[in-house]
């Protein structure tokens, strides 16, 4: 048999159900991955193995069933979603010792589905970032090259995954957090509709293009956890009041007749040989497999990476304004007044990026700026908007890349606006609210995965589903190995 740590869901449920093995079985087998791998990854920032093990012993003593099939389940969670009684610190030293008093509405629902949460995962200081560099924690690496990033901000959550210590994760995407370090491992990373899944409990970046999604070995094992998360929320007042349809229903691999747009502004100048080459052959495979793909043009994307930037940093301004070392997290010992707490604690407790963005923001907000920018900003990204729908009106789903290039050294890339332009493929979904995911495509320089990235109409992530299983049975990608799982 196969290791536990590299069965897909569906086999891991058949095993529990059929009592091969227990609930308490696969969450210690799963610690001891942790242990075994993370200290050449560094995912995670906080272990939930007392409570995660109590969790399974009473799973196992409530029995599971057939149709139960995320129970006993192990799941990573990032560190921007709050956990009752299990540190949460967006990883920033601002929140180097919060212990949330609740649990996000994401959580509540992983706990109705008998899911088991291990623990809490690396990422950019509050998902600010594209590489998990700027966590105040630690750097997590690659799944498949330890000296590569494992992009960002959901590095944690991608490369835990990728790297056989867990087998699903739960990310955060404002532009793009979960589609790039997906496509960076090698893994399945969804963005749902805005509106989908609740926001609730997630420490807020920017809260019009914050979206809580999966990250998982494959297609199949995504959609099964989307409809454990998804659904309306009072809680939120963002949350859709949408119908939650069985994602897995249409998981059947024909897709023929299916009508599917390239846009050309995603395969042109700054997209790697290789990864263009990788996307040029999946275009062959849905055109093989009955799909029909045609070139579109999305003309206002272009801009796209200017307006996230005002739009994101001056929603991060305001959100991030309630850090202010008075009732939780860290305040500074070097304080004279009410004055010093404020500005001591915040310009000691947040990193550098962190403080780029709310003073970009601030800025952008500003009397005086605020037509110039922020406004404007909202007008393009209107444009934006209208430029999806115009496509929608004819073709089913838009694919391209997800990203323009493989995965980057460490340390490799210190200009933020560089950094920035790693973003420019996925952020037009955000700034548009529709969903978008990546699967793995194939490989490029260094035999580093590459990531198709395929956006859907707003709440039909079952077409996307179906598109990409179709896609995933017809190849092999997803089932090649990174060394540290003894692939090549």
């Amino acid at each position: 048999m196969a290791k536990l740590n590299e069965l897909n869901l569906t086999e891991l449920h058949d095993l529990l159900v059929s009592k091969e093995i227990t609930a308490t079985d696969l969450t210690e087998e799963t610690f001891a991955q942790i242990k075994e791998k993370d200290p050449k990854i560094e995912a995670f920032l906080a272990l939930n193995e007392e409570k995660a093990l109590e969790m399974a012993k009473a799973i196992d003593l409530k029995g599971i069933t057939t149709e139960n099939p995320l129970a006993g389940i192990p799941i990573g969670i990032k560190d921007n979603i709050v956990t009752k009684d299990l540190r949460t610190t967006a990883a920033s030293k601002i929140l180097y010792n919060f212990d949330p008093v609740y649990d996000a509405t994401v959580m509540e629902k992983l706990y109705q589905s008998d899911m088991i949460p291990v623990g809490k995962l690396n990422m950019d200081e509050f998902a600010m970032g594209g590489s998990t560099e700027t966590s105040y924690f630690k750097k997590t690496k690659n799944a498949w090259d330890q000296t590569k990033v494992p992009g960002g901000s959901s590095g944690g959550s991608a490369a835990a995954v990728a790297s056989g210590q867990i087998p699903v994760s739960l990310g955060s995407d404002t532009g793009g957090s979960i589609r790039q370090p997906a496509a960076f491992n090698g893994i399945v990373g969804l963005k749902p509709t805005y509106g989908r899944v609740s926001r609730f409990g997630l420490i807020a970046f920017s809260s019009s293009l914050d979206q809580i999604g999966p990250l998982t070995r494959n297609v199949k094992d995504n959609a099964l956890v989307l409809n454990a998360i998804s659904g309306l929320d009072e809680r939120d007042g963002t949350s859709a009041g949408v119908s939650v349809p069985d994602f897995t229903a249409g998981l059947t691999g024909d897709i023929k007749g299916m009508k599917i747009g390239i846009p050309k502004e995603y395969m042109g100048e700054g997209v790697q040989p290789e990864v263009r080459k990788a996307i040029e052959k999946a275009v062959a495979t849905f055109k093989e497999l009955g799909a029909t793909v045609d070139e579109v043009s999305l003309p206002h994307s272009k801009y796209g990476v200017a307006v996230y930037y005002i739009i994101a940093s001056s929603e991060a301004s305001s959100n991030l304004q309630r850090f202010d070392g008075i009732r939780y997290g860290y305040r500074s010992k070097n304080v004279q007044n009410l004055e010093d707490v404020y500005i001591n604690s915040r310009s000691e407790g947040f990193g550098l990026e962190v403080k780029r963005r709310i003073m970009l923001g601030t800025f952008s907000l500003s009397s005086g700026y605020y037509d110039a920018y922020f406004k404007k900003a909202g007008q393009v990204r209107t444009l934006i908007k209208q430029d999806f729908e115009q496509v929608f009106n004819d073709y089913d789903l838009i694919i391209g890349p997800a990203t323009p290039s493989v995965a980057f050294g460490l340390g490799e890339i210190s200009d933020p606006v560089t950094m920035y332009m790693n973003d420019i493929l996925t952020i037009p979904v955000n700034l548009a609210g529709v969903p978008g995911m990546s699967i793995p495509c194939g490989f490029g320089k260094d035999h580093l995965p590459v990531g198709l990235q395929i956006i859907g109409k707003p709440f039909d992530e079952a077409t996307m589903y179906k598109a990409a299983y179709a896609f995933e049975q017809a190849t092999d990608y997803h089932k090649e190995k990174p060394a540290i799982l003894g692939g090549k």
